[in-house]
């Protein structure tokens, strides 16, 4: 039976600082980027994470994992129709990122020249962010794992 978490709070941080809120919560890079692949590249297993350009360690995987669902930003689950894998699926606390996600992606756009993000993202971005920030919630709030 999944253990039900109380949703994190900067009382167990060193601060009440937002910003400390937030770095202790996600600490390093690799938490960003299975964020970044559940969101934006429709990974859902710990197999799919695996395959990702970066080539993060099994064990540093198990252990980001791990910690995103002890902090609500995810959820890990089965499907009946193969309860042997896991999925791991955002909550509505990570799906709250996504602003966060699309700063980030357009701030490297503009300041890395060989960014693989793609033109029609910052133009989308610059052109009209909230109507971007809309189209790009409906589609993290319509995807689902499936089989």
């Amino acid at each position: 039976m999944p253990r039900t978490i109380a949703p994190r709070s900067s009382d167990t941080c060193r601060s009440h600082c937002p910003v400390n809120f937030v770095l202790e919560t996600f600490g390093d890079k690799w938490t960003l980027l299975i964020i970044r692949d559940l969101m934006f590249k429709g990974k859902t297993t710990y197999g799919e994470f695996l395959q990702s350009a970066e080539r993060i360690a099994t064990n540093i995987l198990a252990n980001r994992l791990q910690r995103l669902a002890e902090h609500g930003i995810i959820e890990k689950a089965f499907l009946p129709t193969n309860r042997s894998v896991p999925h791991y699926a955002l909550t509505q606390r990570g799906k709250d990122l996504l602003p966060v996600m699309i700063e980030i992606t357009a701030w490297s756009a503009r300041h890395d020249p060989v960014t693989n993000t793609p033109g029609s993202f910052l133009e989308a971005y610059e052109r009209d962010r909230d109507a971007l920030l809309t189209q790009l919630r409906e589609q993290i709030h319509g995807t689902a794992p499936t089989d």
